[in-house]
């Protein structure tokens, strides 16, 4: 899913649409043509997209013989990668190298807090689900907040419960499936976030979720200057194979990793003010 821009210099998305069905060299064509207008392509997927699509990538990235396609599926719920591609959106009109942009997205993860409320977590397998949990969602009216990222939480919904959030500003993003309660808009004010907005549910969603009876929701950094700031204040390298700009222990391009490196801690942003 490609959300709406965040501002005026956001760059807009391109979307690679029914990639597994289309003709194979009707595919290959729009991506050499997104090679040849950008000069590098970032594809961002979530770890809930169909095995055909996927392979259907690769194939792609192995006919065009090209390391100019970053393949990256970071280990976060549908919106939270939706999130996560247009933070990298907004980085895309500033002034970084290909490899620097493709590879903040593995940091940037490190700040989105996504998770989901559920009717019922029978069929949830992405986060640890005890006995007790199971049996409880099996009574009828029971509601279950789960956050996947960045730490694994579970609790049943009642009075005065919560889930342990971010510790620095941010807003909130609100998807809605085949479920009402109004708890997931309650956790921006626990969260002491600085707004909440609403957005389709992607859909991908019920896939990773287990069930369509859901809320989603993803807490972001939405300010440009401060996920520049984040960005440029890590160390870059050279990557010893492709030799593109690079941070982190990985290039996304190629796959390297750069000898005896070791990876920088995520860096602490400022606490919030309790309310």
């Amino acid at each position: 899913m490609a959300l709406p821009a965040q501002d005026e210099r956001t760059m807009p998305a391109v979307v690679l649409r029914d990639i597994a069905r289309r003709p194979l060299d009707h595919v290959l064509t729009e991506l050499y043509a997104l090679i040849e207008q950008y000069g590098y392509v970032v594809v961002v997927c979530s770890p809930a997209t169909p095995e055909p699509v996927v392979r259907r990538l690769h194939t792609l990235r192995s006919l065009l013989e090209s390391d100019r396609i970053a393949l990256f599926r970071p280990e976060l719920p549908p919106l939270g990668i939706a999130v996560l591609a247009r933070q990298l959106r907004q980085l895309a009109s500033c002034d970084l190298s290909p490899g620097v942009l493709a590879s903040a997205g593995r940091l940037l993860t490190h700040y989105i807090h996504a998770g989901a409320v559920l009717g019922s977590v029978a069929k949830l397998d992405r986060v640890p689900v005890g006995l007790k949990a199971h049996a409880k969602s099996w009574v009828p009216g029971s509601q279950f907040a789960v956050l996947a990222h960045p730490e694994p939480q579970l609790v049943r919904i009642g009075p005065d419960v919560t889930l342990k959030g971010p510790e620095f500003g941010t807003w909130l993003l609100v998807a809605k499936g085949q479920l009402q309660s109004d708890w997931a808009a309650g956790l921006g004010t626990a969260w002491n976030a600085h707004g909440v907005r609403e957005t389709p549910l992607p859909a991908e969603s019920p896939v990773w979720w287990g069930t369509g009876r859901m809320i989603e929701f993803c807490s972001y950094l939405a300010d440009l200057s401060v996920l520049y700031q984040l960005v440029t204040s890590v160390r870059q390298t050279s990557c010893h194979w492709c030799g593109l700009d690079v941070i982190g222990d990985r290039c996304v391009f190629c796959s390297a990793t750069p000898p005896g490196h070791e990876p920088p801690a995520p860096r602490a942003l400022e606490q919030r003010t309790p309310a």
